[in-house]
């Protein structure tokens, strides 16, 4: 592992699980608008999240996500069931997960299920909210990666 300097340079994997086409396309624009030298990569469903993460089937190949970017309401395997998973595997609860939700009701779900979440971000509805969006995740990666290597 680099000092915390070499850490804060290198881009992260991350894994977008959102089930709207349109959402995961503004993402994935607005990553690349903004420069951002991460690498996104989208799943559309729970399975698909967990096979991810696990690096498994059509995802063997693929990184481990630095981070998790996860929509409540998914189709099949729930993003409840996607985050109990996560949470409770010891080989991937130290990944951080930042829920999406688009009102306070997901986030009221997610709660209810007694689950740890290590924050909840409000989906933007408008695109140009979605450059802020992309701020805000790269500020909470980057406090993430300081409170680690302290």
């Amino acid at each position: 592992m680099g000092t915390e300097d070499e850490r804060l340079d290198e881009p992260i994997d991350i894994l977008l699980v959102e089930p709207n086409p349109g959402d995961s396309r503004l993402f994935e624009e607005n990553f690349t608008d903004a420069k951002l030298l991460n690498t996104i990569y989208v799943v559309s469903d729970g399975e698909s999240a967990l096979d991810f993460v696990h690096q498994r089937n059509e995802f063997a190949n693929e990184p481990r996500p630095d981070i998790v970017l996860l929509e409540p309401q998914l189709p099949g395997k729930s993003g409840v069931d996607v985050l109990s998973e996560l949470k409770n595997e010891p080989s991937l609860n130290e990944i951080p997960v930042v829920v999406l939700t688009s009102s306070d009701a997901g986030e009221r779900i997610v709660q209810s299920h007694g689950l740890e979440v290590d924050t909840y971000m409000r989906k933007p509805v408008e695109p140009k909210e979605f450059v802020e969006f992309v701020q805000s995740i790269e500020a909470f990666w980057l406090t993430i990666v300081q409170r680690e290597s302290q």
